[in-house]
């Protein structure tokens, strides 16, 4: 009591300083970089290959100022190969291989941005991990900084190699061209740090940042659709048409990477006042609860409960896909025109004579090679369900380990055989002829996408530790797919990847010898994994 009677008020508590909210930081992003020492270096190799192989292809697709001049003209009349690759703002090689794979190189910074500051974030307090970790020296910020600083230092990265790789076609396009991709991938990598405070599940984080850069890729398109010069205001809504408007080798417009700059730090600081104010765990929107009582008949039907929502955009990316490529297989003969060696290319891929089959058949094993990335992460959802320690709880039930993966492998593997049938409906509508060739052309993809699957079995049954080495399989058969071919590699590198050895429709021979030896050999892979898998301990 004091003097007057009155009990003394209680001191308000101390906030703590700045630098205590981020005590830690640097182990974690040590932690988080020795985890991601596969993941990262893969999708910022893949991402840097389709970037540095491409002035050497377009060089020897058009070697001479004309040929590249009738291109440029080409694709200002051409409004559906503009919306799939934008427009070109001039003609050198430089500018050209910013123009080919611009859109798609920021693309694939932005996947490997969310992937990683989701992985480190949400994932880890989904898993409880995350608690752990606070209860020691850790500052209450210090898990979304080492997140974002391991984006930071994946797209740094990736504009280095960049910049480095294309400097010799002029140096402030080269470093313009890097930070724009760099730039691309920090935006959605701080878009999905706000995503990761505002949801209570991974998956959804992922799903709607994903939902994000799709939209921001229709909005690109569609202004570019529209216009031959980017001006469109669809263009400037989207992150992907920032890329594009740098205009790296064309008159480099250094003004527009402040947009970048300034969604990266608005986004950034909206996800740090959003951790600062929610408790671990929680979100600010929260998941709706359950019935009652259950309503799942299985261990198939809580697969399918898992991963329903994944599937549903897969499925919808496919048909879309299937649509805009059907959609440009016209306007694709007549800009190849006359260039021998474009349509050497594409009959490259295609495997066989006739411009339009071939450039069917090659859009089919595009679209196929995106299967394997499905049938990969439907796979390695086994991986994450065990590591997360949902998976222990139902096999301690009267669930077998074989009874529980077959419901996840079931919805990878058959749910390839839907995807490739969307794919060709979507070609059909988008090229309105010949449906069942297209439907053979796709389904014939089918064993080559399970091998990879197989494999991605096999590492989860046998090998858990090195489950995601599964993705370097799968992006190294993605490159040898999309790049081999303007390489010239020779067939006998291009045959490492299961694709090479299908037969390539419509057009070509259909020979069941291949697919059958490939499913062959997926099912044997499947086999052993699954073997593997009843044999070791499951992670508790």
């Amino acid at each position: 009591m004091t003097a007057t009677g009155l009990a003394a008020r209680p001191a308000a508590p101390r906030r703590p300083a700045g630098p205590r909210r981020l005590a830690g930081t640097g182990t974690l992003l040590r932690l988080a970089l020795r985890r991601d020492r596969v993941m990262i270096p893969v999708w910022v190799a893949v991402t840097a290959l389709m970037v540095l192989s491409m002035p050497n292809t377009l060089n020897t697709l058009y070697g001479t100022a004309a040929e590249r001049a009738q291109l440029r003209a080409q694709m200002a009349a051409n409004s559906s190969l503009r919306a799939l690759v934008g427009p070109v703002f001039d003609d050198s090689l430089g500018a050209l291989t910013a123009w080919r794979v611009g859109v798609y190189a920021g693309a694939l910074a932005a996947v490997t941005g969310l992937l990683v500051v989701v992985r480190h974030t949400r994932d880890e307090e989904e898993s409880g991990r995350q608690e752990l970790l606070s209860s020691g020296m850790v500052g209450r910020r210090a898990p979304l900084t080492a997140a974002l600083l391991a984006a930071a230092v994946a797209n740094t990265a990736l504009a280095v190699l960049i910049a480095a790789g294309l400097a010799g076609r002029g140096a402030a396009g080269a470093v313009a061209f890097g930070l724009a991709v760099g730039g691309t991938g920090m935006v959605f990598a701080t878009l999905a740090a706000v995503a990761a405070q505002l949801t209570e599940s991974a998956r959804l984080a992922r799903g709607l940042t994903a939902g994000v850069l799709g939209a921001a890729f229709v909005l690109r398109a569609a202004g570019d659709s529209a216009t031959n010069d980017g001006s469109s205001p669809l263009t400037w809504l989207s992150p992907l048409g920032w890329l594009e408007n740098v205009r790296p080798f064309a008159g480099e417009r250094w003004w527009v990477l402040l947009l970048p700059a300034a969604a990266t730090t608005v986004q950034a600081g909206l996800a740090y006042g959003l951790a600062g104010r929610r408790d671990l765990g929680m979100s600010f929107l929260p998941t709706r609860p359950g019935p009652a009582e259950g309503r799942l008949a299985g261990a198939g039907a809580l697969a399918w409960r898992l991963q329903r929502g994944s599937v549903l955009g897969w499925s919808t990316g496919f048909l879309l896909a299937g649509v805009v490529y059907g959609g440009m297989t016209d306007g694709a003969v007549d800009l190849v025109g006359d260039n021998e060696r474009a349509r050497q290319i594409f009959e490259r891929m295609g495997g066989h004579a006739g411009l339009t089959d071939a450039f069917l058949s090659s859009m089919a094993g595009m679209l196929g090679l995106v299967a394997s990335l499905y049938v990969v992460s439907s796979v390695l959802r086994l991986h994450g369900e065990e590591t997360s320690g949902r998976a222990e709880p139902v096999l301690a039930c009267a669930v077998g380990r074989l009874r529980w993966a077959a419901g996840h492998l079931a919805i990878a593997f058959g749910g390839t055989v839907w995807l490739m049938l969307l794919a060709a409906a979507g070609l059909s509508l988008g090229y309105g002829e010949r449906p069942g060739a297209l439907v053979a052309a796709c389904l014939v993809q089918v064993p080559a996408a399970w091998v990879i699957g197989g494999a991605a079995v096999l590492l989860y049954g046998v090998l858990p530790r090195l489950t995601t080495a599964a993705w370097g399989v799968a992006c190294g058969v993605l490159l040898l797919g999309w790049v081999g071919p303007s390489l010239n590699l020779p067939q006998t590198v291009l045959d490492l990847s299961p694709y090479g050895h299908l037969p390539k429709l419509p057009g070509g021979e259909l020979t069941w010898g291949p697919v059958l030896a490939l499913t062959a050999i997926a099912a044997a892979l499947v086999t052993a994994g699954l073997a593997g898998l009843r044999r070791r301990d499951v992670v508790a």
